[in-house]
């Protein structure tokens, strides 16, 4: 987490009651000016590009893990655009030193005194107290603003962190699990064709994916086919049909034996014949029969 003097030596209260209660702290410009970040450390970052201040704050603000810590990757984001934005608005040191001040005020009531929306905008208004007032007895320490300024800061703040008051409290206050930052994820590749699932169809893959996964070279078919021969470690091979031998069917019978069972045959079926013409014969005389009758019928 960033070290900010500011949110770290300040009271509770706005920057009327702090000013009030230290008599060591003096109401000049200046002086609430650099609460954040000093005046060499301003002149220094208004010579450089964006990333020539993002490394700046990176450095000033202690921001070590910006790129694993969200909160820190978000506070770095925070301060830069609100120097960039005031660098726009052609501020002079002082003004941007004492604007990126307030920005460190209400974020820091927010991250560290649980400051609820309303009560940060109370301590908005309590800083721009007397800005555009000659000699006023109630003053926040921004008088280095313009009017016209004052009000560019107030809408800045308002998009910038009043609309988004939600999000940054629960940045701040709620605890986040590893899987926001990270996560391992577990891909299942499509499973090659020698599996003993049945392989997807060509036209439902793109060709690239069916070509790599699925499609077999003249090669790979072949030790495919050795795979599917083998059996497994301890259980032999059945031998091929024509390695077995064949077995005779009439094995254990004598000539005599097949020669009864021939005969028995042949003659079961020679009486079938027999009984077939028999049949036969009596339907034609029965048929012939019944013609006549009809024939000589009155």
């Amino acid at each position: 987490m960033a070290t900010r003097p500011a949110a770290a030596d300040r009271e509770r209260g706005s920057f009327v009651s702090v000013l009030q209660d230290d008599d060591k702290i003096n109401r000049d410009e200046e002086e609430m000016a650099w609460k954040f970040l000093s005046l060499a450390e301003i002149s220094i970052m208004l010579e450089q590009d964006i990333a020539g201040v993002e490394k700046s704050l990176e450095e000033f603000l202690n921001l070590k893990h910006r790129l694993t810590s969200l909160t820190e990757a978000v506070l770095l984001d925070y301060y830069v655009s609100g120097f960039w934005w005031a660098k726009g608005l052609e501020f002079s040191s002082v003004q941007i030193g004492g604007f990126l001040t307030l920005l460190n005020l209400l974020l820091d009531n927010l991250e560290t005194y649980h400051m609820s929306l309303e009560e940060n905008i109370q301590e908005l208004a309590s800083a721009m107290a007397g800005i555009g007032l000659s000699n006023s007895e109630i003053s926040g320490g921004f008088e280095f603003f313009t009017i016209d300024q004052a009000k560019a800061i107030i809408n800045y703040v308002k998009s910038s962190l009043f609309q988004h008051y939600t999000l940054y409290k629960y940045l701040f206050h709620s605890p986040r699990e590893e899987l926001v930052i990270g996560d391992e994820k577990v891909v299942e590749l499509v499973k090659p064709a020698k599996t003993p699932f049945p392989a997807p169809l060509e036209e439902g893959l793109a060709s690239d994916i069916y070509s790599k996964f699925l499609a077999l070279t003249p090669g790979e078919e072949e030790e495919e086919e050795e795979e599917a021969t083998k059996e497994p470690e301890g259980v032999p091979a059945e031998a091929p049909a024509e390695e077995q031998g064949t077995v005779d069917p009439l094995m254990g019978y004598t000539i005599e034996d097949v020669c009864l069972l021939l005969g028995q045959l042949t003659n079961d079926l020679i009486s079938n014949i027999q009984s077939l013409a028999v049949l036969i014969h009596l339907v034609d005389y029965i048929w012939k029969s019944m013609w006549n009758n009809l024939l000589t019928a009155p």
